[in-house]
């Protein structure tokens, strides 16, 4: 049996894969075992941040591997440590904790959340509002954050104390905290996988002026948004706020699972030993790849990838073929005339990998990705949405 039948008989059914066998990889090029050539703009939905196999990132790794590869949590380990620090400095946060993806992150915040409110105001006031279109996790707590009902099918009952917002609604946000006993709000600046739908500035620093009015707690998710893919550091740094606890995952880490929720003055003491913890959680060898991103998304990083995201929305935006485009910096959504379906498998047979997100093309390349290879793609992508 080849790879794809191997796959489909050892591996659970939970993935609709791609007819593509990735084999080897460089920047945003990448190789299918017959040697096709393409080019990424998926990043492994936004994970690999400067594109695969990047030189800096491996000799970080591979620099802490030949030290250890991993101690327990019992012990202190220096590029734990660092990346603590520098998260802090460059964000205001005061403590982080560090686990494995999006979803543990998540679970870190709405624990932290709950916490603080029970420490402070007793039992009873631990509901989270969050948003009809967001999405948090596949873990049962973090689908129950999650609004899209379709997520829920077939895994009730889900963990209790979850309320769900009209997007870009601050009366209906406002009228959920009057119907319960709130705790927190939690929200995406864009939701990804609800369609790289984009929150209304207005909407967003709204809530974060009545989360502070009310003592709610706000939690951003930067899961997918965060580590430079916004065209900021994180993409709450695009507006007046400041979160009391911002959660990421994905792209830190530049290929090596990490997930890392970042707490705020009011919650940065909320845990003791004890209280939370994981086993993975601050890896040493998943801490130097993170330094190594992290250190490396400055002001002309960042400045770049705002560029490049002017030059996708100058070339899509009213193109023939399509009807809208959304998103923040680098985490584009393009609303298609033709079948998403179609448009995608095109694209792939003209050697362009892209990703979809609801009814829309998902554009998630590399934030180094070359401005040549970025205009090859996008006049594909052109091309078969005008077809």
């Amino acid at each position: 049996m080849d790879i794809k039948e191997l796959d489909k008989k050892y591996i659970a059914n939970t993935y609709a894969r791609f007819p593509v066998q990735i084999v080897k990889g460089k920047g945003s090029l990448v190789y299918n075992e017959n040697g096709k050539q393409y080019i990424d703009l998926g990043t492994g939905i936004a994970v690999n941040t400067f594109g695969f196999s990047d030189d800096i990132w491996k000799e970080a790794v591979s620099k802490q591997m030949d030290c250890f590869q991993h101690t327990s949590n019992l012990y202190y380990a220096a590029p734990c440590v660092e990346l603590a620090r520098i998260l802090c400095e460059r964000t205001g946060m005061k403590k982080v904790f560090y686990s494995n993806s999006g979803a543990e992150a998540n679970e870190c915040a709405i624990k932290a959340a709950r916490r603080y409110s029970e420490i402070k105001y007793g039992a009873g006031r631990y509901t989270i509002i969050t948003m009809k279109s967001g999405f948090h996790g596949r873990t049962l707590t973090t689908l129950a954050a999650t609004g899209q009902e379709a997520f829920h099918k077939d895994f009730l009952p889900l963990t209790e104390g979850f309320v769900y917002a009209e997007e870009n609604n601050l009366d209906d946000v406002k009228r959920l905290a009057d119907e319960n006993s709130c705790t927190a709000i939690m929200l995406e600046i864009v939701q990804g996988e609800g369609g790289v739908k984009n929150l209304d500035r207005d909407f967003i620093e709204g809530v974060a002026k009545f989360a502070a009015q009310r003592d709610l707690l706000l939690i951003i998710d930067e899961v997918q948004t965060g580590n430079g893919r916004s065209g900021k550091l994180y993409s709450y740094m695009h507006y007046d706020i400041q979160p009391d606890i911002v959660t990421t995952a994905k792209g830190i880490a530049g290929g090596l699972p990490m997930g890392v929720t970042m707490l705020g003055e009011k919650v940065e003491n909320v845990y003791d030993p004890g209280s939370h913890g994981s086993t993975f959680g601050g890896n040493p060898v998943c801490c130097a790849g993170a330094i190594s991103i992290i250190n490396r998304i400055d002001d002309a990083l960042l400045t770049s990838v705002t560029e490049k995201a002017d030059y996708i929305r100058q070339q899509l935006v009213g193109a023939p073929g399509i009807k809208s485009v959304s998103g923040l910096g680098l985490m584009v959504g393009i609303e298609t005339v033709r079948p998403t379906s179609e448009v995608v498998a095109e694209c792939r047979e003209k050697g362009v990998l892209v990703l979809t997100a609801k009814n829309k093309v998902r554009l998630l390349p590399a934030l180094n990705i070359p401005k040549d290879q970025l205009e090859q793609a996008i006049a594909v992508i052109k091309e078969v949405c005008g077809a």
